[in-house]
């Protein structure tokens, strides 16, 4: 690698690692102005708001971004999380930990078939997991029987979303710990370095003895447990399980993995970098909520962060930019000197 290949290499990294936190602190900002000149200053409680939709769609984020990093994406992450949400509602009324039980064996099973089929076959993971979402959004039909059900132990709801501390809650803190737990593994063991490896090369990590086919099925097994446990959560939280969530949830997971600084190619991120992508939607999200704003105006404002991030993070995008301002500055001199020339006598 040259110089100014390692050079541009580095500039990337640390774009990567500085954004995520600064898109958190320019909306942190945001949050605690807006609203005051608007008369509507931020509470206690709108943090509290802003960590209870960080818990709800945080697993489903942290179970795409763990997936991209190593180098496959899962598109039914969404259906794995309603699927959840069903099954412990359906499951958990005599006891509300054997429906979490169902939720997260169901999702670690269905993740790990994908995984196992991706792994021995070599098939891209965006038609496979495509499938999955199909299949899988079709057995939510089915466990729902085509309505919404209904989870009667209010208890349960009510002591998930208690507060605690004042801006958590017992289901706010459970998903934190998860993260701060899966950080920890990918930070001090050896799946973080597999992870990337396998994500960044995944012929590389094969032939140093990385156990490549593992380490993917692995990761889309904790990916289904996660969703599973996420849809679990927040159907207990709502007292309630439909059998189609739709696509928004899917989307908002997507932009906080790439808000989060984790490469879309694989092999580069972290968890923690999707937890500040996390918060710093779900904070968005309270501001508008809070000022009362249009869903239309919160689209925009995640597209246009998605819009800021992607342009940043692009591949030698400041070489470009050089190489084209020393074109142009080249064909203008070039033009300068041939009007001179055609002057002189």
């Amino acid at each position: 690698m040259s110089a100014a290949a390692a050079t541009s290499a580095a500039r990337q990294r640390r774009m990567r690692a500085i954004l995520p936190p600064t898109i958190l602190a320019v909306i942190a900002v945001l949050a605690v102005t807006v609203p005051l000149a608007a008369g509507v200053p931020l509470t206690t409680f709108s943090v509290f708001n802003t960590f209870q939709n960080a818990a709800t769609l945080g697993l489903v984020a942290l179970a795409v971004g763990l997936t991209v990093m190593a180098g496959e994406f899962d598109l039914s992450t969404i259906a794995v999380f309603t699927l959840g949400g069903l099954l412990a509602v359906k499951f958990g009324e005599a006891s509300p930990f054997l429906g979490v039980a169902v939720a997260v064996g169901a999702g670690m099973a269905l993740g790990a078939v994908q995984g196992g089929i991706q792994a021995a076959t070599g098939i891209s993971s965006v038609p496979l997991t495509l499938g999955g979402y199909i299949v899988i959004a079709g057995l939510c039909h089915i466990v729902a029987g085509e309505s919404i059900l209904v989870y009667g132990d209010y208890d349960v709801g009510l002591w998930l979303d208690g507060t605690v501390a004042f801006v958590f809650s017992p289901r706010s803190l459970i998903v934190l710990s998860l993260f701060v737990l899966i950080w920890l593994a990918m930070r001090h063991t050896a799946i973080g370095p597999m992870v990337r490896s396998v994500g960044a090369d995944r012929r590389a990590a094969r032939a140093s003895g990385v156990p490549a086919g593992r380490v993917v099925t692995g990761v889309f097994t904790l990916s289904g447990a996660l969703c599973g446990l996420g849809g679990a959560l927040f159907a207990y939280s709502t007292t309630a399980a439909k059998y189609d969530l739709g696509l928004d949830p899917f989307i908002f997971a997507v932009t906080a993995v790439l808000v989060g600084g984790i490469d879309v190619r694989g092999g580069r991120g972290s968890v923690i970098g999707i937890l500040v992508g996390v918060l710093a939607l779900s904070l968005l999200d309270t501001i508008f909520i809070q000022l009362a704003m249009p869903t239309w105006v919160i689209d925009l404002a995640r597209g246009g962060i998605l819009l800021v991030v992607v342009l940043v993070e692009a591949p030698d995008l400041a070489k470009r930019l050089a190489a084209w301002r020393n074109d142009r500055r080249s064909r203008e001199a070039a033009a300068r000197l041939n009007q001179r020339d055609t002057q002189q006598p």
